[in-house]
């Protein structure tokens, strides 16, 4: 009886918080209400993009020049903007000692992500293991947030073409960000990648291989991310008010649906570590994207989408890969 008292009360706990940051969210989602994307708007983006394929949706620019401040990259973002600051990429690099072609490992932070403390930690305990670090700040985070918005707040709004365009965007410079680190030497790239973090990660395994990859509560359904999810109520009122539906979605589901594409890593060096009581990506989804997946190991931590035990069980689970290439001798 004690058990059981204990579970509801921690599954009280789980949803109070997801509830407290849903509602952030929805706030945040109220405050650019002004931003919502009309259906000729989007009719007009969709008309080009449901023509291309995840290559040419993603390409890579031939020439890119690389700039070094300290542990600072940055770089010129291929995807331009209205917004100056988010038109410069850049990504914090934490070396290991030995870091002459030392592995790396990038770590991609969730949407609104409200500081990069506890990453810097991770960085250190995979430095410690002889991984370089890198992270990137995602388009609209931290060095790239205009002037007079919240951390991350303009990349999922009810412009569902901006929010396309930024997901493109974030895709784009991972496999930029991949291609420099393959360049200084890192034989063995890997992912560690939460929630709309985990979704740019999702869609980048389709276009690079990875050493392995692990993905916490990443959105597995666009659909549902943005009509039925808790944190997505004030948007997905906005966009019935301008006569979109979940319909409108699906020209585009080959480009930005991870359960449509199929990634280059081999699938037994994949993890989805999903919340017992999560809303925003239901365990349910995750299992079904493991499965479409050809098999993706799924684990399973007792929270909601906000909180700590997810990422503790993803170092847990990277211990399985570090020593372990997915080819011999790399």
């Amino acid at each position: 009886m004690i058990r059981g008292i204990k579970a509801i009360a921690a599954r009280g706990v789980h949803a109070g918080m997801d509830s407290l940051m849903c509602c952030l969210m929805n706030v945040s989602q109220w405050q650019l209400r002004g931003h919502a994307v009309t259906r000729k708007r989007l009719e007009e983006y969709l008309a080009v993009s449901s023509r291309m394929n995840l290559g040419a949706y993603y390409a890579i620019p031939r020439d890119q020049e690389w700039r070094r401040n300290g542990k600072r990259l940055s770089w010129d973002s291929p995807i331009r903007g209205s917004h100056g600051k988010n038109n410069t990429a850049a990504a914090d690099l934490f070396e290991a000692p030995s870091r002459s072609e030392a592995p790396t490992v990038i770590l991609l932070h969730a949407l609104m992500s409200a500081n990069d403390r506890g990453y810097r930690r991770i960085a250190a305990h995979f430095n410690a293991r002889g991984w370089n670090v890198l992270f990137p700040h995602l388009p609209y985070h931290y060095s790239r947030r205009p002037g007079g918005h919240a951390n991350g707040s303009l990349a999922i709004t009810s412009d569902l073409v901006r929010n396309a365009e930024t997901l493109r965007q974030a895709v784009i410079e991972l496999r930029q960000l991949i291609g420099w680190a393959r360049q200084g030497g890192s034989g063995r790239i890997a992912l560690l990648a939460t929630s709309y973090g985990a979704w740019v990660a999702a869609l980048t395994l389709a276009l690079e291989e990875t050493d392995f990859t692990i993905l916490l509560q990443p959105v597995a359904d666009v659909g549902h991310a943005t009509f039925a999810s808790p944190a997505s109520r004030v948007m997905a009122g906005l966009l019935h008010d301008n006569g979109i539906d979940h319909s409108c979605l699906d020209r585009h589901a080959h480009l930005i649906e991870p359960r449509c594409l199929t990634p280059l890593t081999p699938c037994d060096r994949i993890t989805i570590i999903g919340g017992k009581h999560d809303r925003l990506s239901p365990p349910a989804l995750l299992k079904s994207l493991c499965l479409a997946w050809g098999g993706a190991r799924y684990c399973e931590v007792d929270q909601g989408h906000f909180g700590y035990n997810a990422m503790r069980r993803a170092l847990s689970e990277a211990e399985l890969f570090l020593d372990k290439p997915s080819r011999p001798g790399r």
